[in-house]
């Protein structure tokens, strides 16, 4: 069983990461361009999840290591450090691509953990 503070961070990790999910369904790429609005939501909610895995405990990475930990905070500090250098396309990747699947497995670890 997870610690207390790790099931809080996942519950961050998988609130930030259905959010983002919602708030693309139906859009393109180009909705970045054309959204400041959801640009800046979309990497305030990339900030979030990557703080939230930053802060997971090494138990708990090294039980599923499936998840990116390292990548995710990487992202997050990339984000933070370098905010007028962010790749849009790289972010519509992230999001369309990678959350996918990122979404599925975190739902299973909070089903196993939160239990």
């Amino acid at each position: 069983m997870a610690r207390p503070k790790d099931l809080v961070r996942l519950r961050h990790m998988l609130e930030a990461t259905q959010k983002m999910l919602e708030f693309t369904k139906d859009r393109t790429r180009c909705s970045l361009d054309e959204d400041e609005m959801l640009t800046l939501a979309l990497l305030r909610l990339l900030e979030i999840l990557g703080e939230a895995a930053k802060g997971v405990s090494s138990e708990l990475r090294q039980t599923y290591p499936q998840i990116p930990w390292k990548q995710l905070a990487g992202t997050r500090d990339r984000l933070i450090h370098g905010y007028f250098d962010v790749d849009l396309d790289i972010i519509w990747t992230i999001i369309s691509r990678d959350l996918p699947p990122l979404l599925a497995e975190l739902e299973k670890i909070a089903s196993l953990e939160d239990g």
